[in-house]
């Protein structure tokens, strides 16, 4: 049986890795496999820190859609891959990476997920989650600070300068090609219930 690839996107904090988690709790570590598309960002070993530092991380120019297809069309055809681990304190890929193995569910999710044709042509299910942009703002603060070891300055400096504008020029506009749109946890059991009805 082909997987079943479900496609996950919205605005940076609005609860994607969240929803993917608790799908990996209700459904079973066993039954699915998560694609985070913050594992393929390019890596750019011949600029210095302060370069990769100024990339704009929310264009779509700076995945690596051509090896994300690839590693897609392998998990379609049921076959293992290597996906990119990252370092976001440094922005740049480590040398090891991690080894995911097809499942019955694949999950693939990122503020750029539905934006990219090369992605939407796998997904059974594309759900967007739509959520105010100021609690969107707060968690992504708490996230780069606590988590990726960034200063809070540049995480507002961030935001101003390529988060919130790439948002409206390519992220918002990716949700009218969502199947199902969701702005809080009470939709969950819906998107739950579809799921289960493709299986």
């Amino acid at each position: 049986m082909t997987p079943l690839f479900i496609g996950i996107g919205g605005g940076t904090g609005s609860g994607k890795t969240y929803l993917s988690e608790i799908l990996i709790k209700k459904f079973g570590a066993e039954t699915i496999t998560r694609i985070e598309l913050d594992c393929y960002y390019i890596d750019q070993p011949q600029k210095s820190f302060l370069e990769r530092q100024s990339t704009n991380f929310d264009h779509p120019e700076s995945i690596d859609i051509k090896l994300l297809k690839k590693h897609l069309e392998q998990l379609s055809q049921k076959k293992k891959i290597n996906i990119p681990k990252y370092d976001f304190s440094t922005h740049s890929r480590l040398k090891k990476t991690n080894e995911i193995s097809p499942k019955k569910i694949i999950i693939v999710e990122g503020i750029l997920t539905l934006y990219f044709s090369e992605i939407s042509k796998f997904l059974n299910m594309k759900v967007f989650l739509d959520v105010d942009a100021d609690i969107r703002v707060i968690r992504r603060l708490k996230r780069d600070v606590k988590e990726r070891g960034r200063d809070l300055d540049s995480v507002i400096q961030q935001y101003l300068h390529s988060v919130r504008p790439m948002h409206n020029k390519f992220i918002e506009p990716s949700k009218k090609s969502a199947d199902l749109i969701i702005s809080n946890e009470l939709e969950f059991v819906s998107f739950f219930k579809k799921i289960k009805s493709l299986l």
